[in-house]
């Protein structure tokens, strides 16, 4: 049975991924699935979260892990966290997988792909910074066709409750990967086709500009773990079952 450290993008928390969790866990797999430090804090806790402090926090996380394999999974924003976190500590973990979630090459920030992507005016109305661009929040009343269009509306509503205040530093601070590192671990893709939050034409930008990943893909949107929970679930275990192979 594996482990699966699960690391949720922006404005979210561990919470998002509790029905994908249900099935791992049914499975006899061990998952962990936290809230990233600072996540919703004052000006003072968002200005202290660091890029390198979420990745030491989710290898710690890996180091720790009562079964084997070690699957690190981050879901968009969470994917610069995966990076970093592999480069800093890939004897922890056994593979990594990123669920349509930022998988950048060493030197790019999250903020500096953006300049690669194409417009996407519908996910920026939504979003605002807050104490003085410390961080950023985004208004649940219009996100859910931007995050879940393909979502059960009663799980969408509930999540869009719990969305907090992201800090901006970790999506403004270039990643340092090596090849020796971080290009050691085994890498699967996650895309969803139908994602209005990050196009698919960025996620399959990321998968050129960092090949060498298994891609599977969904027909889901930005929040697979809501519309697609077990399909998800399925490619995390394909994952861990390729680290045996």
């Amino acid at each position: 049975m594996a482990s699966f450290i699960l690391i949720h993008g922006s404005w979210h928390g561990g919470w998002c991924f509790d029905a994908v969790k249900a099935l791992l866990e049914a499975e006899g797999h061990e998952v962990i699935a936290p809230d990233l430090p600072g996540m919703g804090g004052d000006a003072a806790a968002l200005r202290a979260v660091t890029l390198a402090g979420w990745a030491e926090f989710a290898a710690d996380l890996c180091r720790n892990a009562a079964q084997q394999p070690v699957v690190l999974a981050g879901h968009s924003r969470g994917g610069i966290v995966v990076s970093q976190a592999a480069e800093q500590a890939p004897e922890a973990m056994d593979a990594l997988v990123y669920i349509c979630a930022m998988m950048l090459p060493d030197g790019m920030s999250r903020a500096a792909f953006k300049a690669l992507e194409a417009p996407n005016p519908a996910f920026e109305a939504i979003i605002t910074p807050v104490h003085d661009g410390a961080g950023t929040v985004v208004d649940p009343a219009r996100a859910p066709p931007v995050f879940a269009q393909l979502s059960p509306p009663e799980m969408v509503a509930a999540a869009m409750a719990r969305l907090v205040a992201e800090p901006h530093g970790p999506r403004a601070t270039p990643l340092r990967l090596t090849p020796e590192r971080f290009g050691r671990l085994p890498r699967t893709y996650v895309e969803c086709r139908e994602d209005r939050t990050i196009l698919l034409s960025s996620q399959r930008t990321m998968q050129q500009l960092v090949p060498g990943a298994t891609v599977v893909s969904l027909d889901a949107d930005h929040s697979p773990y809501l519309s697609r929970p077990q399909e998800l679930a399925q490619a995390l275990i394909a994952a861990a079952a390729a680290v045996r192979r």
